[in-house]
């Protein structure tokens, strides 16, 4: 929140304006009050775009949906003006926390809250339908929580039943996991999509998760239009209330009007908002409400609140939302950036991948040393840890200690970030953004294609160990794990470490399917719930030579040590083990996992098993040293230390024949710390200050 600037209007029709709540790429949005004292949201096209025929277009679009649903369960829109001057649409404030909040807090609805919000909704939805429109964007950050019960948000992109689903620009303006299968195909839509995004929307009221979940959202959209949902969570009654709303097939699916009277809440359900946890989260929104609505007044003696004061404080208390147009906005707490801009994240960019060379074309001699893509000396540190590539770039330490992003093509510095350094490890958050922590723990985040900043969180982070769809999780200073949320930059909780972990946490852990694997320096296990932190199992004296470096995929971790073990991530069974008594010493490296297989290292060979047994021995390779085996392109990658210094052996994936190979000894001399990556059919190493891109066969 923040005071009006230069160029921000005075006035908006009957309204004054009072201060900016946010803005977006299409406009602001304003806090206003007219001559009766009634305050409103007021969102105005931006002045550069109101001669823009599409935006305005839209933007009256939008003022004409929230005009025309007349509905208890919609913002009520207070005013508009569409032609002439600068388009607006003031609509009422709403008080409440949003579903998705609600969820992350409090965890779950009970069943009669679920029942009561399926009902209410439908009965919502009914009536947008009724008006000729489908909504098309319901999610739970769209459905606030009043005291009078669930209200529906945002028409932004709201068309007529018979609007198609894609743009001018062939964007789908869907949220991956609740658009319908014909949203996500660019099909007709019907107010059948809406009954399916309702459907979405209860899975996750009821248990907490979504009901389609992938590592990316292209993975996300392919579950909804092929796959089957998520019902774990669900009691049987409200699977079979719940499923028919997200049938494949729009015409499977029940109306509105139907869902309603299925879900038939019990008497008195309405007490959900007006009693408990989340009424009191209602009633400190409302009381916000009245404070700001409340007239303003000074005596001689000592001034009350000036009407400024009284929006800041509003904004350092948090939480109050406001409907523009249908559009949520928060007041945020840190009194000046857009919360909506900061987690606003472009899609991931296209991987510009590399061409595949290929033997029998005359690219490379099978057995002969490979020639580099590109080198770049000096650009990174010399005890760099390994660049982590993230589609177009490739992330590396810089010698002046901190990170910096370099084209994966030709090597060129695209950009960097001095104060951030690498030393307490980076994640790519489904490609779509980088973060890392600074020197003072605060997590930092980065669009990794362009270097620009998103959100930040103080964490009191020490290390980066992990993350999933829903959180990065963190080692603190004072030796605790702390999760802190992607969606809101917040930490969702943070739990002390037993004492035999607590001074020797490795900072590479693995999360997946709800756990997290937390490994130690001194071989053992920690699995906890991501949810709650909560211990879930513990793994000791995994590996006593080697580091223990955890590998998560479906539900299932592979450990190395004295064994290669594949344990279930949800309660540490075992699944299986291998061992291997000849080699010296006796124990694996760090695995990895590509396909239908495990690939690994033990006494200076790298062996490839398969993956659900892991007693199918596929091929084992000589000389492949003792670091990690990485694969790309037909390859399996790994790094061998000998009398000769440090060499890069590249085998094939078919039989593990060694295709080539390049000895950094000859480039760099014979003591180089090599650290090895892969990525967009490129292979990338750092070595004594430089960084190295190889290609791929």
């Amino acid at each position: 929140m923040r005071p009006l600037g230069t160029g921000d209007p005075i006035r908006l029709g009957p309204y004054r304006l009072l201060g900016v709540l946010g803005e977006g790429g299409m406009g602001k949005v304003y806090v206003g009050q007219d001559h009766a004292g009634t305050v409103a949201a007021v969102k105005v096209l931006r002045p550069e775009l109101a001669h823009d025929t599409g935006l305005a277009q839209r933007f009256v679009r939008e003022a004409l949906a929230a005009q025309a649903v007349r509905s208890p369960g919609v913002a009520a829109v207070l005013g508009a003006q569409t032609e002439g001057g600068r388009p607006w649409i003031a609509t009422e404030f709403l008080a409440g926390p949003t579903l998705d909040q609600v969820v992350d807090r409090l965890g779950p609805l009970d069943d009669t809250a679920l029942r009561a919000l399926a009902a209410s909704v439908a009965r919502t939805l009914r009536d947008i339908h009724a008006a000729g429109f489908v909504h098309r964007d319901l999610k739970p950050p769209n459905i606030v929580l009043t005291s009078d019960g669930p209200r529906v948000i945002d028409f932004g992109i709201a068309r007529p039943e018979h609007g198609l689903t894609l743009t001018t620009t062939g964007q789908i303006p869907v949220t991956p996991g609740y658009g319908a299968p014909e949203q996500v195909l660019g099909r007709r839509v019907t107010p059948a999509a809406d009954v399916f995004s309702l459907g979405a929307v209860l899975v996750y009221a009821a248990t907490g998760h979504r009901a389609f979940e992938g590592a990316h959202v292209a993975a996300v959209q392919y579950e909804v239009v092929h796959g089957e949902p998520l019902w774990h969570g669900l009691s049987p009654e409200q699977h079979a209330l719940i499923a028919p709303c997200l049938a494949r097939e729009a015409a499977g699916r029940p109306t509105p009007e139907q869902v309603a009277g299925a879900f038939a809440p019990p008497r008195k359900s309405g007490t959900a908002w007006t009693r408990g946890p989340v009424a009191d989260a209602i009633r400190e929104r409302e009381r916000e409400v009245r404070e700001l609505t409340a007239p303003l007044m000074t005596t001689q003696t000592g001034a009350g609140p000036s009407r400024r004061g009284l929006l800041t404080g509003i904004a350092a208390g948090g939480a109050l939302l406001v409907v523009g147009g249908g559009t949520g906005w928060w007041l945020l707490r840190d009194g000046g950036q857009s919360r909506a801009d900061l987690f606003t994240i472009p899609p991931a960019v296209k991987t510009p991948a590399a061409r595949v060379l290929s033997a029998d074309d005359g690219d490379y001699i099978v057995g002969d040393q490979v020639k580099p893509l590109w080198t770049r000396k000096g650009a990174v540190a010399t005890d760099a840890p390994a660049p982590l590539p993230i589609r177009d770039v490739i992330i590396a330490a810089t010698p002046s200690g901190g990170l910096a992003a370099f084209n994966v093509v030709d090597g060129k510095r695209r950009w960097q970030a001095p104060d951030t350094p690498m030393t307490g490890g980076c994640l790519s958050l489904s490609d779509r953004l980088l973060v890392a922590a600074d020197t003072e723990g605060t997590l930092r985040t980065y669009v990794p294609s362009t270097g620009e900043p998103k959100w930040t969180a103080k964490a009191d982070a020490k290390a980066l160990l992990a993350a999933d769809e829903d959180a990065v999780y963190v080692l603190t200073k004072d030796h605790r794990l702390r999760s802190v949320g992607r969606s809101d930059a917040r930490i969702r909780w943070t739990v002390p470490m037993a004492q035999q972990f607590r001074t020797s946490v490795y900072p590479e852990g693995a999360a997946d399917s709800g756990t997290l694997v937390v490994p130690t320096t001194t071989g053992h296990a920690l699995a906890v719930d991501t949810k709650t932190g909560r211990t879930l199992w513990v793994l000791s004296n995994q590996a006593k030579k080697k580091q223990l470096v955890p590998v998560a995929r479906g539900g299932v971790v592979y450990l190395n040590g004295k064994t290669l073990t594949a344990r279930r991530m949800s309660d540490g069974k075992e699944l299986w083990h291998q061992t291997d008594s000849y080699a010296n010493p006796p124990e694996y490296g760090a695995a990895q996992v590509f396909g239908d297989s495990v690939y690994v290292t033990i006494g200076g060979m790298s062996t490839r098993f398969g993956l659900r047994k892991g007693d199918d021995e596929r091929w084992t390779a000589y000389e492949a040293g003792q670091g990690p085996v990485l694969v790309q392109g037909s390859g399996a990658w790994a790094l061998d230390d000998d009398y000769n210094g440090t060499t890069v052996r590249a085998f094939s994936l078919k039989d593990g024949s060694e295709v080539w190979n390049y000895n950094f000894a000859s480039f760099l001399g014979l003591k180089v710390a090599v650290k090895l990556a892969v990525g967009g059919n490129r292979a990338f190493a750092t070595a004594n200050g430089s960084l190295i891109a190889f290609p791929v066969f």
